[in-house]
Order: structure tokens, then sequence, then C-alpha cells
């Protein structure tokens, strides 16, 4: 039997480098083996400092893609400065049966990206794992028709859309951070918005 994958997922950091530090102790002390970041670590692209160090630090890999907050440019940094960080935006990363694929952006804020875009973005990520037998979907924003929608914001349809056409095992999101914690079952998908409640889980 193949070890399971062992993950913590989180969003909408916003530069708090506490609870950062904190994460990246929890990471080690629970002997995880991939960091994903669902997009606002920054607070409007002011605070790069501390929030992709400490994991690294950790010896724990890291995944990210950009929010509302930051564009794909400082994701592109962060990964860059902080090897082996891989920004997964419009890409894949592949850990043994593993595929996992992303999409950032949200509808609001300093980086817009539009749906249809989101949506392409996904497909061109979900490309090269397709045949894997595991799949988890990272985006930023939630999907349409999620609970996250209570919060009087709309979800993504290219998200929705993306559910419907890859069917990945797991989707990760973020955005409204009144909806962290809020786990769901969308087709096959189960869908884990993490927002600000940084989730631990196997696969």
């Amino acid at each position: 039997m193949k070890k399971k994958t062992k993950i913590l997922a989180i969003g909408d950091i916003h530069g708090d480098t506490g609870l950062v530090k904190r994460l990246a102790e929890k990471a080690k002390k629970e002997h995880v083996d991939l960091i994903i970041l669902a997009g606002d670590f920054t607070f409007a692209e002011m605070s790069l400092k501390n929030i992709v160090g400490p994991f690294v630090k950790a010896k724990k890999q890291v995944l990210l893609i950009p929010g509302n907050h930051e564009s794909v440019a400082t994701a592109d940094f962060l990964a860059e400065m902080y090897s082996p960080t891989k920004n997964i935006h419009g890409y894949s990363f592949i850990k043994g049966d593993i595929g996992i694929f992303g999409a950032g952006g949200g509808d609001i804020g300093i980086h817009i990206i539009r749906d249809s875009e989101i949506f392409n973005l996904l497909k061109k990520g979900h490309e090269r794992i397709k045949d894997l037998k595991k799949k988890i979907m990272v985006t930023h924003m939630h999907p349409h028709g999620s609970r996250a929608e209570f919060s009087g914001f709309p979800g993504s349809k290219a998200v929705e859309k993306a559910i419907k056409k890859f069917s990945p095992n797991v989707l990760i999101s973020a955005h409204i951070h009144e909806a962290g914690g809020i786990e769901e079952k969308i087709g096959k998908t189960k869908v884990i918005n993490v927002s600000r409640k940084p989730k631990i889980f196997e696969i």
C-alpha cells in the first residue's frame, strides 16, 4: 500500500507572519509533505517578508497561486526566491500518483482574472496530470453554487465548470474569510474552503 501524502492547505494569510510561523511549526510537528497556499498571501502586495520562507526553512515543499491581492509576477517572484516553491497558476505539480493543478485571481481587488481565463488556466494545468489517479485542484475563488456564497459574493462559474469537467478528488479554495472551514461535496469532488482556517488532510 502506498504511503498517503499529508497536505496542509491555507489561504488568505494577508501578510500575517505570526500565522505563518505557527503553521510552519505545525507542519514540521505533524510531518506534512506539502504546503498549499490558496492565494491572498499578501495584503495588496505590501507584505512579502516571512510568508514562504518559514515553510521552506522547515524543509517543506510549497505550492502557491496568486489571489486577488497579488499579481502572477509576485507569485512567480516568491516561487523563484524560495526554491523549490512552485507557482501552479496555470500549471501543475506531480507528487507520486497525485497531480495538483491550479488557477488564482479573483473577480474583485487589484488582481482581477476573468472567469473565462480562469477556466483556460485550469484546463492548461490539468492537461499534464489528466491521467493520474488522484487530482487536487487549487483555486482562490470559491465555486458557483457552493455554500461559501452565503457571504453574498457569487462564486466562480469557471471553477464550477472545471469541477464537472475534470472531477478532481479535492478542490481547495479560499477568498471568503467567513467560509473558512466549510467542507462540502460537489459532484464527486470534496470542496474544502480553507481561507484562514488551515486544513491538514491526507490523500
